[in-house]
């Protein structure tokens, strides 16, 4: 029977495993060659084995035991090298995330210094036309910076003010991390409902911008009955009480229901009332 034994190649200290036969020796370098982190290869020098003959006198059972522990321990040290790889790229991606974490920190504070109440339902009206193109079908649309060339369009009137008011931001945080237009609307839109007194949301940083505007019409028009409603909604992917919700985002701006520059849920108790049967209406 062979038994393995472990050699560091700079410092050859060998634990040698009695047999009845022979023992194998292993030699491996102490000092890794990583590669960069862009890549998951790297070098080591190959390992070397060579039979060591026994002395011939050790007990069988004291030999099996030891031969089950040796196995373990050069289970454990073959691992080693893709650990200390592992660690180093753990420790990229930390420091990547923490890049991103610092860039989103920088981003909310730079919005926070020009969205003001006052401003923020205009804002959020623009985060709403940018993502609201997106359709399933094509997989095309969405929050990709898209709505910078389609602020002509009728159904986008009076945003470019909006859209001006992020400029100042993005120029600050452009000025020390470049971040796409689609991101920095995102977080704008999460930062305009928190201004108003609503939940804080999350952004997720990585989108990228879109050279050229998204397909026109498909934005839902104001004059859209309850079943082209749905319809709209469907082919985006959204379901009925998703769009009775995001319709809720008309507790802020101009539209008459509540206060303008609250966002709670004015909207919501205003359904319940089913204003639409009055003799008013």
């Amino acid at each position: 029977m062979a038994s393995l034994t472990i050699l560091p190649a700079k410092a050859p200290l060998v634990s040698s495993i009695p047999s009845s036969s022979s023992h194998l020796e292993f030699k491996f370098p102490v000092k890794l060659q990583h590669s960069s982190l862009s890549t998951v290869k790297f070098r080591l020098k190959p390992l070397q084995a060579r039979f060591i003959p026994a002395t011939g006198d050790e007990d069988s059972g004291e030999n099996l035991d030891w031969v089950s522990k040796r196995r373990r321990n050069l289970i454990c040290v073959s691992t080693l090298p893709f650990l200390f790889h592992f660690r180093e790229s753990f420790e990229g991606f930390s420091a990547e995330a923490a890049e991103l974490d610092a860039t989103y920190m920088l981003m909310k504070e730079e919005v926070r210094k020009v969205v003001s109440k006052g401003k923020a339902p205009g804002v959020l009206r623009l985060v709403f036309h940018d993502a609201g193109t997106f359709e399933t079908d094509g997989n095309s649309g969405g929050m990709n910076g898209s709505i910078v060339f389609e602020l002509d369009r009728p159904e986008n009137a009076g945003l470019k003010k909006s859209l001006k008011i992020l400029q100042k931001a993005k120029s600050e945080v452009d000025s020390k991390q470049s971040v796409s237009w689609a991101d920095m609307i995102a977080v704008a839109g999460a930062e305009a409902v928190s201004i108003c007194g609503g939940p804080t949301i999350p952004v997720i940083l990585g989108r990228r911008d879109s050279v050229e505007p998204d397909a026109e019409g498909r934005l839902p028009e104001e004059s859209l009955g309850a079943s082209a409603l749905k319809q709209c909604f469907k082919r985006k992917g959204l379901s009925t009480q998703v769009l009775v919700a995001l319709s809720g985002a008309h507790t802020l701006g101009s539209k008459g229901f509540g206060n303008p520059f609250v966002f709670d849920n004015s909207y919501y108790k205003i359904l319940l009332e089913k204003p639409w049967n009055s003799s008013g209406i």
